[in-house]
């Protein structure tokens, strides 16, 4: 019920401006101008996740609705960077598809492609299946194998969206109209597309206490963003549970768009990062933290205590001194470093300090003494 509820309410804003589905948003002037009146009227969103792209990036809009973000970042990521869109609704994609000539005459170049597609499984384009089933409709048991065999061919032979093949993944108040039972698959989707050292950057609606189940069996209250949305907690949670590091509200409204029965709902903004897979080696790095407070802990469940020299191990630390921590830790690279073929494995179990000798920044001198020569019994260090 709630899907047909949001195609249905999505399909008729695309052709006619529904103020009751978009929180107020201040988007760069700049990339306006490029944008037919069309397309920003019948723009529905909740933030502006177009800000944390790059130029030169491929990105990633989920639920690209009528193309709004896809024609900003298609600006910011400029003439070498590439900008796909993904929606499962006709009428938005036929929006955003009839305005894609227009705002590339107006930039001076095309780099935006809009396909048709569910954000939960992003790798079964859904026209080359509708193509398919024209040719090969089902009306047998036996015709539904047999479409369930093009659909597994298709994504692993033509997917949609490959696997990491995305710099960065954005998508602006679509997460929350994705029913309970696709969740898993969505987070696990996102992680899957991004490339390793790439980001996703959401903006979305979240809730502070768990919605109430009358609320959530709204359809008016699904498709407009609210009884769909996730607890902010929760969120949050989701990300790391998909594998990223680095999970981060770099947005939150103060206020509430919406407050429905004592529960607040509002727009937030997550940044998070893939890259934490691999083996843990040891390099002889470490990383201080420089406070302000007492301790902190990361992902992997690392403790940094203030002015500390911690151990880590080489993966750890390429992520600890890159965004978004790079600007909160000290890295303390080897004094000598060690070839990566050359690296034994390092356990991130427990903790331990590094040894000041092992991460000198200047030449030491021939008759330096290493911490374990000078604390021999007697001696006094």
């Amino acid at each position: 019920m709630t899907t047909s509820a949001v195609q249905e309410r999505y399909s008729a804003a695309a052709h006619e401006r529904e103020a009751a589905l978009c929180c107020p948003v201040d988007y760069d002037p700049r990339y306006l101008a490029a944008i037919p009146p069309e397309v920003i009227e019948r723009d529905y969103g909740c933030g502006d996740p177009s800000r944390f792209v790059a130029a030169g990036e491929t990105v990633l809009d989920l639920g690209s609705g009528g193309g709004k973000i896809c024609f900003i970042a298609s600006q910011v990521v400029g003439d070498r960077g590439r900008v796909i869109g993904v929606d499962r609704n006709r009428d938005m994609l036929a929006l955003a598809r009839r305005n894609a000539p227009m705002v590339a005459g107006a930039i001076g170049y095309a780099n935006v492609d809009f396909r048709c597609g569910s954000i939960q499984y992003l790798a079964l384009d859904l026209e080359a299946v509708e193509r398919w089933l024209a040719a090969n409709p089902v009306r047998t048991r036996e015709d539904l194998v047999a479409l369930e065999a093009e659909q597994a061919r298709l994504r692993r032979e033509q997917p949609l969206i490959a696997t990491d093949s995305i710099d960065v993944v954005v998508s602006n108040c679509v997460l929350n109209l994705v029913e309970d039972v696709h969740r898993p698959a969505l987070f696990s989707e996102l992680h899957r597309v991004v490339k390793t050292g790439g980001r996703v950057a959401i903006s979305d609606i979240v809730c502070d206490e768990d919605v109430p189940e009358h609320l959530r069996s709204d359809p008016s209250l699904w498709s407009g963003c609210i009884s769909g949305a996730f607890r902010e907690d929760r969120f949050l949670r989701a990300f790391a549970d998909a594998g990223f590091h680095g999970v981060q509200l770099v947005k939150r409204d103060e206020r509430p768009w919406r407050v429905v029965e004592g529960t607040e709902f509002r727009s937030v903004t997550v940044v998070a990062y893939k890259g934490k897979a691999g083996p843990c080696r040891e390099g002889n790095h470490a990383v201080l933290y420089p406070g302000p407070w007492s301790e902190v802990r990361d992902d992997d469940g690392h403790v940094f205590a203030r002015g500390e020299r911690v151990a880590v191990c080489a993966k750890t630390y390429r992520l600890l001194t890159a965004a978004p921590y790079r600007a909160q830790i000290v890295g303390l690279p080897p004094h000598q470093q060690i070839p990566e073929h050359e690296q034994a494995p390092f356990s991130c179990a427990g903790q331990r300090l590094r040894s000041p000798h092992e991460t000198k920044n200047a030449p030491m001198p021939a008759d330096y003494r290493t911490a374990q020569d000078c604390c021999e019994p007697g001696a006094c260090c």
